[in-house]
């Protein structure tokens, strides 16, 4: 077995309970938040500032209760952060819609700053719902390292490595079942990013309803925002 592969069983965020770093999450939220401060004035739904102030208020206790690692879970952390993803969500979906209206209704005629917009919104959906897996998923970040297997919920979705126990031998040891994998934002970046490119899921599959309904909500978002928004752009550029 070489190096790498022997490694498998040691690296993943579940070991020792070190916990997922907190880093990668901070910087996909303030990506988010910096394309809704980019957007046009017409697609928003507050004064500019109001809603990136509040996402980074609501982001300040977040870090500070985890600063490094998501190690420790508390009711109010968990609201605060199910909250934020929300207010994220709702404000980009919102700004969809304006942009679908200014589209069918006002007669935009600026093709390309609608271009720009069409995929900051894009760009937006595909944060913002990969932060919601990742944060509804086997209880979140925090309960996904720090409980036992046997005590963690119920999965919303089912990744590849979690069936690939009776795979050959380099694709085995890194299956949940013998390394002791989780998925981590990355992972469900990835999901999210598949999601809104093949309006379906690929390689890993929605178990739950909830999870079914999130990726619909996406899948048809962005299918609006491909088709409609950018489809009308290019034909306003010509």
């Amino acid at each position: 077995m070489t190096h790498q592969r022997a490694d498998a069983r040691t690296r993943h965020p579940r070991h020792e309970r070190r916990g997922e770093a907190r880093l990668p999450a901070v910087i996909a939220t303030l990506a988010a938040v910096v394309l809704y401060l980019a957007l046009p004035e017409r697609l928003l739904i507050a004064p500019r500032y109001v809603l990136p102030a509040l996402e980074c208020l609501l982001l300040v206790p977040l870090i500070a209760i985890n600063p490094r690692r998501l190690t420790r879970q508390t009711r109010t952390f968990r609201v605060l952060s199910l909250t934020l993803v929300a207010v994220i969500a709702v404000s980009n979906l919102v700004a969809l819609g304006i942009l679908i209206h200014e589209l069918v209704y006002a007669g935009v005629k600026d093709g390309r700053s609608l271009l720009v917009a069409a995929l900051q919104v894009w760009l937006t959906n595909i944060i913002v719902f990969g932060l919601a897996y990742w944060e509804l998923d086997r209880g979140g970040p925090v309960t996904r390292t720090q409980a036992p297997r046997s005590d963690l919920p119920l999965a919303d979705f089912r990744f590849p490595q979690d069936e690939n126990h009776d795979a050959v031998e380099e694709v085995a040891d890194g299956a949940s079942r013998s390394s002791d994998w989780v998925p981590t934002l990355v992972d469900y970046l990835y999901v999210s990013v598949t999601n809104s490119t093949a309006f379906s899921p690929t390689d890993t599959m929605p178990l739950s309803t909830r999870a079914k309904i999130l990726m619909s909500v996406q899948g048809v978002s962005a299918l609006l925002t491909s088709l409609l928004v950018i489809a009308r752009a290019v034909s306003i550029l010509h």
